[in-house]
């Protein structure tokens, strides 16, 4: 389901990112320091979507993907004069409607629908081996000092599970796009238990 449009700027990223993720950015490009800022300021959120082609830095052309999801700023810090750490939650999922633009100085804009979010669903019986790994996984990443994930976890909805997996698998980003654009969590979770099984870890 789609509803209210509106225009956001886009950061273009190597990566996917998903409703409910820890997302870290280094940023020192003036077009992104001045959307910080306007977002600080403003109480807005901008859009991520995942590079297709060109990188993250620079002029050079890109072509990104047409969904993303929104990414809130949770925390900045200045590292030095001219670099911020910024911590964000990934929000809501999105589709971009038209043609995106470009201002002058390189930020990209686009008019976005915002998609519905995941209902929340108990994982089937069948997944809960999947669901028992990422738990056992977030421990062992907590001993060694690592917090890739926000709490709460939220160990009976499928989509989170599904969408934890998917952040931290070796898969392709072409993958994970159609992953999070999936609009059925339970298929998500399926998909990512197939996967699992397949290398063994359930």
């Amino acid at each position: 389901m789609r509803v209210t449009p509106r225009e956001i700027a886009l950061f273009p990223l190597q990566g996917v990112l998903f409703p409910g993720a820890l997302l870290q950015l280094k940023v020192f490009e003036a077009r992104y320091l001045d959307l910080v800022g306007r977002c600080l300021r403003e109480n807005t959120s901008f859009g991520v979507v995942c590079l297709r082609q060109g990188r993250e830095v620079g002029r050079d052309s890109v072509r990104f993907e047409r969904e993303g999801a929104l990414a809130r700023i949770d925390e900045v810090d200045a590292e030095q004069p001219g670099i911020l750490r910024v911590r964000c939650s990934g929000g809501q999922r999105f589709a971009i409607d038209g043609v995106p633009r470009q201002q002058s100085d390189g930020l990209w804009l686009a008019d976005i629908s915002l998609l519905g979010d995941d209902d929340a669903q108990a994982p089937d019986a069948a997944l809960l081996p999947s669901v028992k790994a990422l738990a056992n996984a977030i421990a062992a990443l907590r001993e060694q000092g690592s917090t890739p994930f926000t709490p709460p976890y939220r160990f009976d909805d499928a989509g989170w599970v599904a969408n934890r997996w998917c952040e931290i698998l070796p898969i392709p980003l072409e993958a994970k796009q159609r992953l999070m654009m999936l609009t059925e969590p339970q298929l998500r979770l399926k998909l990512v238990d197939e996967y699992l099984r397949g290398k063994g870890v359930v």
